[in-house]
């Protein structure tokens, strides 16, 4: 039995795709160990969206890079893989900067795992697999994971070629997973024993599929998905906003109880000035206009976003307008980031960046307002009561830890409570990350 140690960066796609590499090679003859030092095979399953999380990946590897001499000069191997985005951008490159590193492979052909290992280990020399093969992977997958709640991939790639991102680059243009396929998939996690599946995609929101001649967008996918009994809630990300019409997700919201009041909307910037150079292809009125929308489809719904600040030429400004929007919105969650040129990217290219003083002065101002309004937003829940799907054990032995509809961490008392149950619990406090609260 080889002994694989799995490390994974980034986004919930890259968490799925980690288990879905997992599960190869469990049924390989593998298992998954905790302890770094224990393995046989490390894979590393990378981000590339930052320049920071690719230069952690390299500085992680050189850590290794000891022990695999160490595991070496004492008769055994080390087997180094790096997969996922990063892999994908370096390429060759990935040889080069860090040649301890046995296997790179991509997010679009990692079922190709395995072989590649076994040519490792037949030719003695290193192997790379960077192919786009779309929907190829998913006929490999061998999922063995059970828990209440579990992700669902349905759609991949993207389009849009925002000028900041690279993922047009490292997971190709927008392909969508055909209904049936998803929908048996579906079947076989909740007969696992899955109550919640969360629906994944770099641009989930542009979805379409077939199930016989019937087309499906995401929210009739969601509406055919929630007809499955035992499946009891159903979540979906990441979406981009010009897409969300034709994406039927307002009449979703309004119709489908079993879809949670939560929606990731990211905007990047509240400047119009600045979404066009980011090339968004949407205004802040669109996007506030799509907020007002879901609203009134459902009136408790909450969101999230996602916020790039200190993108080059983004003046005062066009910072005070992005301030404007997130306290128009009144967010319960948010993501925001310092911008970082990735090469190859448009943006990358433009002359006048911003320093990094004034990106961590915005940032900063960003964050108090953002953090404020999670604070906010959950306090606003004291003394309410809701359900929670109960999903892992908490920091204490007595408690356990469950997911809100709106995506907040809730801690309660264990007692005769077990992973898996969804409950009634009455807020009783409430902090910046997390609620406390009792069983009713």
């Amino acid at each position: 039995m080889r002994k694989v140690f799995i490390k994974t960066y980034g986004c919930q796609m890259n968490f799925y795709d980690s288990s879905r590499m997992s599960d190869m090679l469990i049924s390989k003859n593998s298992v998954l160990v905790e302890d770094i030092a224990d393995a046989d095979i490390v894979l590393y399953n990378t981000c590339h969206i930052r320049e920071k999380a690719a230069e952690r990946v390299y500085s992680e590897l050189s850590k290794i890079k000891q022990l695999k001499y160490a595991k070496k000069r004492s008769g055994s191997n080390l087997t180094l893989i790096l997969a996922g985005c990063t892999a994908q951008a370096e390429g060759e490159q990935v040889f080069e900067r860090a040649p301890y590193v046995d296997i790179v492979v991509g997010p679009q052909s990692y079922h190709t795992l395995p072989k590649l290992l076994e040519d490792l280990e037949k030719f003695g020399s290193r192997q790379i697999n960077l192919s786009f093969e779309e929907n190829k992977k998913f006929d490999y997958i061998e999922r063995s994971e059970q828990g209440p709640s579990v992700f669902l991939s349905v759609q991949e790639g993207c389009d849009k070629f925002c000028h900041f991102c690279v993922v047009p680059y490292t997971r190709g243009a927008e392909f969508s997973r055909p209904a049936n396929e998803i929908y048996r998939e579906a079947l076989m996690l909740v007969s696992h024993g899955a109550k919640e599946i969360t629906l994944l995609g770099q641009n989930v929101s542009a979805y379409h599929g077939k199930i016989d001649d019937t087309e499906y967008n995401l929210g009739k996918l969601i509406e055919k998905l929630s007809e499955i009994s035992g499946l009891e809630r159903i979540r979906y990300v990441t979406s981009h906003p010009i897409d969300m019409y034709e994406s039927g997700m307002i009449d979703a919201h309004k119709n489908v109880d079993k879809l949670m009041p939560f929606l990731h909307l990211p905007i990047q910037s509240g400047s119009d000035r600045i979404l066009k150079k980011m090339n968004r292809k949407h205004s802040r009125d669109f996007y506030l206009s799509l907020i007002e929308e879901f609203r009134l489809a459902k009136s408790d719904i909450a969101f999230s976003s996602d916020f790039i600040v200190g993108y080059p030429e983004e003046s005062d400004e066009d910072f005070m307008e992005t301030i404007d929007v997130v306290n128009k919105v009144k967010y319960s969650q948010c993501y925001s980031f310092k911008y970082s040129p990735r090469p190859g990217t448009p943006a990358a290219l433009v002359e006048k960046q911003i320093t990094e003083e004034i990106k961590s002065k915005r940032l900063s101002d960003l964050q108090n307002i953002l953090f404020n309004q999670q604070l906010e937003f959950n306090k606003s829940f004291i003394g309410k009561s809701f359900q929670i799907l109960l999903q892992k054990n908490g920091k204490h032995d007595d408690q356990l830890i469950g997911k809100s509809p709106y995506m907040q961490s809730v801690v309660v008392n264990k007692g005769n409570n077990n992973i898996g149950d969804i409950i009634t619990v009455k807020v009783l406090s409430a902090h910046q990350n997390s609620l406390y609260g009792i069983r009713v």
